[in-house]
Formats: C-alpha cells, sequence, structure tokens
C-alpha cells in the first residue's frame, strides 16, 4: 500500500526531541523498512537534528518536512492566522495540515493515518479519496468532542491504544465496528536487566536505601504531588528515598514552572529524600530505572496506556500504580500494587511503599511476574499487529 502519515504537527518524525507519539510511530516505521511492507510518506514538522538521522536513508519510508520556525515560515503563519478563522485546532496545528495538504492533493495514497489528531478528518475527506485511519493515543474522539459525529463518520478504520480509549470511542457510537486496539510497544532489548546503572552515590544514594522511582512529565495529572505527599508520611523511615525523573515538557529543564517549584518547596523538609533530576534523555532511562528498587506511576488521569509502565515492568520492578485509564491492562495482579485515586489515595500510596519496603520476598515475586507481563510488549509485536489492523482496514472498508 501507498500510505501517509499525518503526524502532530508540534514535534518531528524521528523522535529527536522525544515525544512518546512520536516514538511509537518511529518503532513501526523501523518494522517498515526492515520487512519493506509498504510505501510510506511521512508529514512532520522540521528540525535540524533530523537531517543526518538514519532513518532519513530509507528506501521504503520517506520524509516530507514542513519548517514552522523559521523566519519565512513565521510570516505565513501570521497571514494564514489572519486569513483563516474557522479552523478545528489551533492556528499554528491548521497552517502545518494546510501545507501538508498542498503535496497531499498531489499524490495518490492508499491509507492516510492521522496521528491523534482526528480533526485533521474535517478538511482531509474534502481533498483526497485515500481511506482515513486514526491512531488515537488520548481522548480525542468521545462524544463530547465538537463535531464528534462527523469526525467518526469520516473514519475508515480506527486503532486505539488501548480499550479504554476504544471505549471512549463509543460514546459516539454504541455499535462501533471500526476500531480496535493495539497496545503500545517498547525496546525491550534497551529496557532490560542488562542496563548498567550509575553509581548510587553520584545521586547522593546508599547502597541500602530503598529507592523509588517516579519517571514522566511533571505536571498535576501524573500523581507526583501526591507522591511526594506520601513520602512526607513515611518520614520515619529515612532509608526510603524517591528518585524525580521528568521535567515539565520533554527536554524543557531550563524554564521551571509554578508547579515544579511547588512540588520542591513540598519536598524541601525532606532534604536528600528526594532528589530531582530535571530531563533525562530517554536512551539513558533504562540505566536510571535499574538503580531503583520499585517504580510508582501515580496518575489521577485516565492515563491510555503510558509507556513509562511498560518500561519500568521490562526493567523487572514492582510497581505501584492506579486503576485509571488503560494502566489495568498494561500490568497483573502479581506485577502491580493498583490504587483507588479517592480520598484515601496518599495514605493508601504510602502503606503500599511500606509493603514494599518490609517485604523483600514480595518485591521478587512482583519482579519476576513484571518481567514475564513485560514480553507482550515489545516494539515488533506492536508494529506487527499495528500494520496487520491497517491491512484488515483496507481490505474490509468501502
Amino acid at each position: 500500500m501507498k500510505i501517509a502519515i499525518l503526524t502532530s504537527g508540534i514535534l518531528p518524525v524521528p523522535a529527536v526531541q522525544g515525544g512518546a507519539v512520536e516514538n511509537l510511530v518511529d518503532f513501526y516505521l523501523e518494522y517498515n523498512d526492515q520487512h519493506h511492507l509498504h510505501d510510506i510518506t511521512v508529514y512532520s514538522i522540521w528540525h535540524p537534528d533530523v537531517e543526518q538521522h538514519l532513518a532519513c536513508k530509507s528506501k521504503v519510508n520517506h520524509y516530507h518536512y514542513i519548517k514552522m520556525n523559521s523566519v519565512w515560515a513565521k510570516l505565513k503563519k501570521r497571514f494564514f492566522k489572519k486569513t483563516h478563522h474557522e479552523g478545528y485546532y489551533h492556528y499554528t496545528i491548521e497552517y502545518f495540515l494546510h501545507e501538508a495538504l498542498r503535496h497531499i492533493r498531489q499524490q495518490d495514497y492508499d491509507i492516510i493515518i492521522l496521528e491523534n489528531r482526528p480533526g485533521y478528518a474535517l478538511r482531509l475527506k474534502e481533498a483526497t479519496n485515500a481511506r482515513l485511519v486514526y491512531h488515537l493515543h488520548n481522548e480525542k474522539l468521545t462524544s463530547a468532542v465538537p463535531q464528534c459525529r462527523a469526525i467518526y463518520e469520516a473514519a475508515d478504520g480506527i486503532i486505539t491504544v488501548s480499550d479504554y480509549i476504544k471505549s471512549c470511542v463509543l460514546t459516539v457510537n454504541t455499535d462501533d465496528t471500526k476500531t480496535t486496539s493495539v497496545y503500545n510497544g517498547i525496546n525491550l532489548d534497551a529496557f532490560s536487566q542488562s542496563a548498567t546503572p550509575p553509581a548510587r552515590n553520584t545521586l547522593g544514594l546508599g547502597d541500602q536505601d530503598f529507592v523509588l522511582i517516579y519517571s514522566g512529565r511533571i505536571n498535576e495529572e501524573k500523581g507526583i504531588m501526591q507522591l511526594i505527599e506520601a513520602i512526607r508520611l513515611l518520614k520515619n523511615y529515612p532509608a526510603i528515598k524517591l528518585l524525580v525523573i521528568g521535567s515539565s515538557f520533554f527536554g524543557n529543564t531550563t524554564n521551571e514552572n509554578g508547579f515544579i517549584k511547588k512540588l520542591k518547596d513540598l519536598a524541601e523538609p525532606l532534604g536528600d529524600r528526594i532528589i530531582f533530576t530535571g530531563f533525562v534523555p530517554y536512551n539513558k532511562m533504562p540505566d536510571y530505572l535499574s538503580m531503583a528498587d520499585a517504580a510508582v506511576i501515580p496518575s489521577v488521569w485516565d492515563d491510555p496506556f503510558p509507556t513509562t509502565v511498560l518500561e519500568a515492568q521490562a526493567m523487572g520492578l514492582p510497581i505501584i500504580s492506579t486503576r485509571r485509564g488503560g494502566i489495568p491492562e498494561e500490568v497483573t495482579a502479581e506485577s502491580a500494587i493498583l490504587l483507588t485515586t479517592d480520598y484515601y489515595f496518599v495514605k493508601n500510596l504510602a502503606q503500599a511503599i511500606l509493603d514494599l519496603y518490609h517485604h523483600p520476598e514480595k518485591r521478587q515475586a512482583m519482579s519476576q511476574a513484571a518481567l514475564n507481563r513485560s514480553k507482550l510488549f515489545g516494539k515488533e509485536r506492536y508494529a506487527q499487529e499495528f500494520f496487520e489492523a491497517l491491512t484488515h482496514i483496507e481490505r474490509t472498508s468501502v
């Protein structure tokens, strides 16, 4: 098939600036490059680091870049804003789509994949005869979304990252037959117990410390404040340490926002019990995870299918997380402790931490269960199932 991929218009592909969605796109493009399944063109914003990237040398994957931050592009965006007033998304996203459409109209694609931007379909359906497939990573198509019915009807197929996101689509049409779930995957070779951890003392940690790790974006919905409050309840257990890895938005470590400052103020009385590392490059994450005794992913929102859970699981870490979104689909009762985000959440979070702290045999059993479960979430399985879903859509859609 001849396939186009419309990315989010925010971060580049290849994922030289990170981004969960962009990394997942890289995974199935890598699989396509290895197996020569389809002719694929990726529409992405430009970034200087993509120019020498090995992925751009593929013979089956092609990259069409749109400059968004040059002087000329900024002038064009300003003019676009003045002349287009009815876009579905912010004008910068609509400008990206506008520029991509200039090229798409000249092509003859079989399928166009909309990466987490189902609203693109409102313009695409008038510009192409290609089948439109939405790859939904978040709650982007629910009954509460503007023009949800028109967007749903424009889709020939919908691939969701979890059954939870599929259930959101069902609020638009309870008789839906377009949607299938394909679970995310990760690089199991990178996230493995063979990673070499930095010496704990480089971060002020001792060999006898019980180290918890939180990794991900630092914002309210991720539950990091509740986690720090739980550590405060454990003030009489000085060996329990928390490593907080991440920043407010991908690689942004220079502009510390008010929420991060509030977290650090909350953690200050605990001294070196809580360590903020800031942003850590994705390729270094296995090394940091290998320093930990357990991972805590305390999401207080309906996290669709966080790869941080998969990564911790693949490293053999016992997991403490929540019954939100797609998280229960990622783990088992043997590999994770799942908590309800109710009034007692902080207290129960502290108790779950103590439970693992006092029971090394339980940690060992959970670690083995996590390793066993992780084998289901390799990037190759993910890419294979993704392309199988596309083939099914192509064969069955009218």
